[in-house]
Formats: C-alpha cells, structure tokens, sequence
C-alpha cells in the first residue's frame, strides 16, 4: 500500500429529483413510467435522488403541477442538494421558463424529451446517426430559443445531462436564423446519407433476399437475439438505447436459404416525435422488410404497454399492417412448464430466450415458414451464361430437380415471388410442363 493518498479524478454523478404527475386517465401507471424515466436518466449517468409525484386531470399551464408542489420541488433541490430535475412529460417553453425561474439557478430544468435527445446524443456514432440526432435536438430547441441562449450557455459550461444539444457547434448563442440555416443544412446533408442508404437498399432488395427487421422496445433483446443468430458482434448492454445504428447480417436458413436481419433502433413510449422523423431512413429499414419480429422482453410487469407503445411507433411510420411476429424474449426467466403452457396458448408467438438460446429453434422454424410462405412453384430453362440467377436459386430457393441438357439449365424449383419475377421470361410454357411432370426428382449436384 501507498502511503500517499490519491485524490480521485473521477466525476460525481448527477443528482437529479423526477417529477410525474399522474394523470387519471393515462395509460401508464405514473410510478412504472418514473421507473422508466430513472433507468433512462441511469442510462445518461445521473443518479436518482427522490420523486415528487402530483395527481391531475390536466396540467397547469403556467408551471405544468400546482404552485404548493413547485414549492415542494423547490425545497427538496435545497435538501437534496439536485443538480437537474427531470420532469416526466414534455413542458412548452413558458413552462420551463416560469420553473426556472421559480425553483432558481443554477438547477437545470428538462423534460422527457431532452432527456431522450440527450442520451440518443452519447450513444449515436455514426455520422448519419449524429447528423439525426442533432436536427432532433435543434428542433426541439428552436422553439425555446428565447431568453433560453444564456441559460445553454451556463450548461454549456456545467456540463451533464441536457448540455450536449448542438454537439459539434462551436457557436452556441446563435439567432433563430442561423439555427434554421443550421437544421436546413443538416437536412440537405441527412438527404444525401439517405441516398447512399436507399442504394444500399435497393442493392438488398435485388438480391430477392427475404428481409426481417427486428422491431422493439428499447433494452427488449433485439441485439442479443441478433447475436444469437448471426454472431453478429453487436454491442449488448443493459441500458436503454445502448445501440442505434441499423446493423444488417446474413442468415443461411435450414435447407440454405438465406434472409437478411436488420437490427434497429428501439422504441420506448413517449418517443419524441422529431426523433422519428429525424430516424427516418433508419427506420426506412422496418419499412422495408418482408417480416418484422416484434421483439417483447416478456419478463417485464409491462410488456403488453411496451408492445402497444411499438405499435404506435410502427403505424406513425406506416408499418402497422406489415407481416409480423411477436417474440416474447427473455422467458429463462420463468419455470419451463409456464413458458410451455404459453406456447400452447399463442401458437402464433414465439417464446424463447436469446441469452439461454431456448426457443432459437422455434424462431429459425418461424422464420422459414413465413420465408417461404410465397413461394411459387416454377421450371426454367436457363441459359449457360446466366449462371448467377442460378446461384439465386440455389441460394433463395428449394430445388426439385436440375438437369444440364444442350439447350440450357432445366431447373424446377420453389422460388421467392421476387425471385419469381426475375426468373418468368425463362419459364418454361405447357409442354415444359408436361415435360417436368414426367422427370424424376433430383437431389442438387
């Protein structure tokens, strides 16, 4: 041992006070979506220190809860010695104005929202990801640009949650113009990101791959269950928002066929909506794909809310009605005779374990079943040079017979409908179907 003593280096985290109001008719019980709102504010490296909770049919519109709990807040960032309070909802820019003013400098009022940018702000590291992330930011922020610029300044410097809006500026008290120039440059520049995806995407969508997007509640599972397929490599953690990048990998599917699965950013209820916009083209990946696998972390006490906060999110983006899956991650959790006697009940669910791999099997089945559920029965008669759309129907397709005869390649095979489409000019007419009638079945060479 030293006998010098060290002083530590390492920052004190945040203390920061919640504040929620339950309303009578939300939909979410008022301490379940404060528990939220603490693993969130964890997730940003703050310490949770105490609630303050209000009953209201509506909130004020002065300071959102009643003056005698203002004063209440008031008096706990004395005693708590808080840094930020967050509050549960969104507060117009009045509101946030009248609270800091009222509760005093130099604690930090944010809301929901802020809080969400911000940590979308620490975990984004793509260049597209970041470019997203800060139009959301400076969207949410131009309306509360007055009389707010000083008080960003101030955070600036402070540091901690709600001060790392505009990352990359170097000016930070700029007018409404120059935020406008600001977002309308980072849109121009989104727009060319979004090109270079859609080639992309048009490059996977020529491939007549079956696409599956993993779609759920933040901290559900998708990236280990993506691991757990594809050996992927993608960072797992348990922290809300711990990846949002979209990351694609191939599957070979029993029998060879092989499907791409896309991981995406993950949900949560109260989503800001400028976040989904600004996601978009990330999100364009849950558009897009053929099967979408509701990822559910089946061992949470509100997995039915985490799933109807999803659905929302799939419908403002237009994907509700897109073929999907439920999957019910997560269920190691449970005695096996619970999960087997769920199984039997929702036949149409999957019920597994990405951590154990119990159910991986039952997935992979799902999978190949809804893979190939358009399949169209087609024989063709290739020509020698086209040896590519070949190596698609060995790759996409389940081959009955093949035989190499003078005048070409004579496969008969079940195809995907997209693979259907390239293949239709080389389709063999009536007596080529008579003819495939009458050949014996044949293994691949």
């Amino acid at each position: 041992m030293s006998r010098f003593s060290f002083l530590s280096t390492e920052l004190e985290p945040e203390r920061v006070l919640l504040v929620g109001v339950d309303f009578r008719n939300g939909a979410w019980p008022v301490d379940r979506s404060l528990d939220e709102l603490e693993r969130l504010a964890h997730t940003a490296g703050a310490l949770t220190v105490g609630r303050v909770v209000q009953r209201l049919d509506k909130p004020i519109p002065k300071s959102f809860i009643g003056s005698g709990k203002v004063e209440e807040v008031r008096r706990l960032v004395a005693a708590l010695d808080v840094n930020t309070v967050i509050f549960d909802d969104d507060l117009t820019p009045a509101q946030q104005s009248h609270l800091e003013k009222t509760i005093g400098e130099p604690t930090k009022i944010i809301d929901r929202t802020a809080l969400i940018l911000d940590i979308f702000g620490l975990h984004a590291k793509t260049r597209e990801g970041r470019i997203q992330v800060q139009l959301a930011q400076l969207q949410y922020l131009l309306p509360r640009l007055r009389g707010m610029w000083s008080h960003l300044a101030k955070e600036q410097t402070r540091g901690g949650i709600g001060s790392r809006f505009g990352q990359g500026e170097s000016q930070l008290e700029v007018d409404r113009r120059l935020i406008r120039n600001k977002i309308a440059s980072l849109r121009r520049e989104l727009n060319g990101l979004e090109k270079r995806r859609s080639v992309q995407t048009k490059s996977r969508k020529e491939s007549t791959a079956f696409r599956v997007a993993l779609a759920g509640y933040t901290n559900a599972g998708k990236s280990t269950l993506l691991n757990a397929l594809t050996d992927a490599g993608v960072l797992s953690e348990d922290k809300l928002f711990a990846t949002l990048d979209p990351t694609t990998r191939s599957y070979s599917l029993p029998g060879g066929r092989v499907v791409t699965i896309t991981d995406t950013v993950g949900f949560i209820q109260k989503l800001p909506h400028g976040l989904v916009e600004a996601f978009k083209s990330t999100l364009a990946e849950v558009l897009e794909a053929d099967l979408i696998l509701k990822i559910v972390d089946y061992s949470d006490e509100d997995a039915d809310l985490h799933l109807e906060a999803v659905n929302r999110v799939l419908d403002e983006i237009g994907a509700g009605e897109q073929l999907s899956v439920t999957v019910n991650n997560k269920c190691d959790r449970f005695e096996a005779s619970y999960v087997h006697a769920l199984e039997s009940r929702y036949p149409d669910q999957v019920f597994c374990s990405a951590y154990t791999g119990y159910g991986i099997d039952s997935l992979i089945d799902t999978l190949a079943l809804r893979a190939s559920a358009s399949d169209q029965l087609l024989t063709v008669m290739l020509p020698y040079a086209n040896a590519s759309l070949r190596a698609q129907i060995h790759e996409q397709g389940v081959i009955l017979n093949e035989e190499f005869i003078p005048e070409g390649m004579l496969i008969t095979a079940k195809v995907p409908s997209k693979l259907a489409g390239l293949l239709r000019q080389y389709e063999q007419g009536p007596a080529g179907k008579a003819e495939r009638e009458s050949l014996p079945l044949a293994t691949e060479d």
